[in-house]
């Protein structure tokens, strides 16, 4: 069975974007730098008012997010690019991905840096960051030459899991290239590379941050480059699966729109370090401590012997690996974890034989949680949104057979694995600043 959650599942049958637009940083009266889209494909023709509202809304909000620094830009001479991803929620509750490619243009002499930004239905970093490698290779000859590449790759479908699709594109003096993206045959990990997580936490403190999003606290994740804030906080919520994140997640949060860091309600956020200032006043950060703020139970809230099983899965990673392989390793460990605490929660859905939906027996679930400590930390977990949503999900498969679970397949993988406090509130359960920690140990 495939693993395919929800927030992160990308469709065999659609496009693979819906548009790409180039957002370029230019001069206002002030003498301040302001983002503006001077590249957009393809052009939206024939909508209606609404719909062009709404355009125009979304593409506002690529240009935040493609330059959430604000206006502390200058011309430069020397800028490393980087490739992050952002979520645009929309206004139904539906999210779509961003991706961005951030570098300077060729040229002579100072000048600002463009960003290329893809948005998506599709979560899959890797091969996105693949065709950003293709739109930089051709911007170089001629901003032109992006059109046929990218109308090539519109009209293509998206591959399925283990699947291969060819793109043709001609370049002047190279002749036509075939360009190949491929997604890996386990495609629910393709968004996520769990070793930027790994690099920058140490394996006990990543399990803390663990522990606190599954009882859906609010975690501000701090770090100096975009990559490493979405690639950190797309692997935290990829560790949550079978179960979604359902609350506030953005990735990297605009300066314009620091204050959601007071929002009383759950969230996932990323924000760059200079930003700091705007979150706490304290800065003391170490690879022995990288916590700025914690609320100080996180290393209570999973069950010791099962926290000590996640921690013996993991040190059989190694930072050599690749990323699927290294993938494996930490998903497994993880999944196990809900495997022993939850799994069973099918056997607890009653089903009538009219067909109508089935009936979560709460209290028979958690009393058949032998552990004492397993049974505490469970009870806590089922009054999260995410593991609500998972069983009415669940319980909305009114013709599934019984013993099986209807979401995603995934009661299949929970059985093979089987055989072989209350949030306080305006408090952080974490601020931390990420770095690269593996060249001091």
């Amino acid at each position: 069975a495939e693993l395919k959650p929800t927030s992160h599942s990308c469709s065999s049958s659609g496009h693979f974007f819906e548009y790409l637009v180039v957002v370029s940083l230019q001069k206002k009266g002030d003498g301040t730098y302001g983002p503006k889209i001077t590249y957009q494909f393809p052009k939206r023709e024939g909508m209606v008012k609404f719909q062009m509202e709404e355009e125009q809304k979304t593409l506002k909000a690529i240009t935040l997010f493609c330059f959430p620094e604000g206006v502390k830009w200058a011309p430069l001479t020397e800028y490393r690019s980087e490739t992050f991803s952002f979520v645009l929620t929309e206004i139904d509750g539906s999210r779509k991905n961003g991706y961005c490619r951030r570098l300077l243009p060729q040229g002579k002499g100072a000048r600002s840096p463009e960003a290329y930004c893809i948005i998506s239905q599709l979560a899959c970093f890797g091969l996105f960051s693949k065709i950003f490698d293709e739109v930089e290779k051709r911007r170089q000859i001629s901003m032109a030459m992006i059109y046929p590449f990218m109308q090539s790759l519109r009209e293509a479908q998206f591959p399925a899991p283990g699947e291969t699709v060819r793109i043709k594109s001609f370049i002047p003096e190279s002749g036509t290239e075939t360009i190949v993206l491929t997604r890996p045959l386990d495609s629910w990990l393709e968004h996520v590379d769990f070793r930027t997580l790994f690099r920058c936490l140490q394996d006990e403190h990543a399990v803390q941050v663990f522990a606190a999003a599954v009882l859906e606290r609010r975690i501000i994740f701090v770090a100096e480059e975009l990559s490493t804030l979405s690639q950190v906080i797309h692997a935290v919520v990829a560790l949550l699966y079978p179960f979604s994140w359902q609350h506030t997640f953005i990735s990297i949060v605009p300066e314009i729109l620091i204050d959601v860091v007071m929002a009383p309600t759950p969230y996932l956020l990323g924000v760059q370090k200079h930003l700091l200032d705007f979150v706490t006043d304290q800065s003391d950060v170490s690879a022995a401590n990288p916590f700025i703020t914690s609320i100080g139970d996180e290393r209570d809230i999973l069950p010791p012997k099962l926290q000590e099983d996640i921690f013996e899965a993991l040190s059989t990673k190694n930072h050599n690996s690749t990323a699927e392989e290294f993938n494996k390793i930490v998903s497994d460990a993880f999944l196990s974890f809900f495997v022993k605490t939850v799994g069973h929660f099918a056997g607890f859905i009653r089903r009538k034989r009219d067909g109508h939906p089935g009936v979560f027996d709460k209290q028979g679930f958690c009393k058949a949680v032998e552990s004492k400590n397993t049974r505490k930390f469970v009870e806590k977990f089922i009054k999260t949104q995410m593991f609500d949503v998972f069983i009415q999900e669940a319980e909305q498969q009114s013709h599934t057979q019984e013993g099986q679970c209807p979401v995603s397949g995934c009661y299949f993988l929970m059985a093979t694995l089987f055989s072989k406090e209350a949030d306080r509130m305006f408090i952080w359960s974490f601020i931390f600043i990420f770095q690269d920690f593996s060249k001091k140990r």
